[in-house]
């Protein structure tokens, strides 16, 4: 049975963000040809552009693709801790959780792309850091504002703490990773106790109810 035209065109547009991906990361933003993404992507050029325009809002598509597609397994379906749940637990959850998808080797890989993409195209930075960095601090905002009214962390600005505890968090692993490369990953049982100590850091200064 013949597909529905929109089904195809949808098709169309994720094969060629896919290809895309692949060939941004590999060569950088200098090093892409809109000719190898449609071959990769099994399409003619005119097909890409019609879907996306230029190479450069293809190559700022694929930053927010990314990035959404990483905070959603960050962020979404995430329920707030039980009120006999422990709230260490949770948190330490949370921060590996958060490490182990930003710091994947592609991620880091697009991270850097887009620093020394900055000064050609600053959109790019907007893009990740409203996709990556801002939502993260959001979402885990509006979770420690609840978590204050319900006595079980002490905070007067609940997005100022999740910035604070985000930074805890995320820091000195990225910082490693951007600058050492994949080498510079730490092992999982290293992002293990870094969460813990970050969690416990955390709760040292924002534990229990405002006083």
């Amino acid at each position: 049975m013949r597909q529905p035209a929109e089904g195809r065109s949808e098709r169309k547009r994720r094969a060629i963000l896919e290809a895309a991906e692949e060939v941004f990361l590999g060569g950088g933003y200098l090093g892409t040809n809109m000719d190898e993404i449609a071959a990769r992507s099994e399409v003619s050029k005119q097909t890409v552009y019609k879907h996306f325009g230029s190479k450069e809002n293809l190559f700022v598509e694929i930053v927010s693709h990314m990035t959404t597609g990483a905070g959603d397994l960050v962020h979404e379906d995430v329920p707030d801790p039980a009120e006999d749940e422990d709230l260490a637990d949770y948190l330490r959850d949370y921060a590996l959780r958060q490490l182990t998808v930003v710091l994947t080797p592609r991620l880091m890989r697009l991270r850097r792309l887009v620093i020394g993409e900055v000064a050609r195209f600053p959109e790019l930075a907007g893009a990740l850091y409203e996709h990556g960095p801002r939502r993260a601090v959001g979402a885990l905002g509006e979770i420690f504002e609840r978590l204050a009214v319900r006595g079980r962390l002490s905070v007067e600005d609940p997005h100022a703490a999740a910035s604070r505890f985000n930074w805890l968090v995320m820091s000195e692993p990225v910082n490693r990773a951007m600058l050492l490369g994949d080498e510079g990953i730490p092992a999982r049982e290293e992002l293990r106790a870094h969460a813990a100590e970050s969690v416990r850091v955390f709760l040292a200064a924002y534990g229990g109810p405002r006083k």
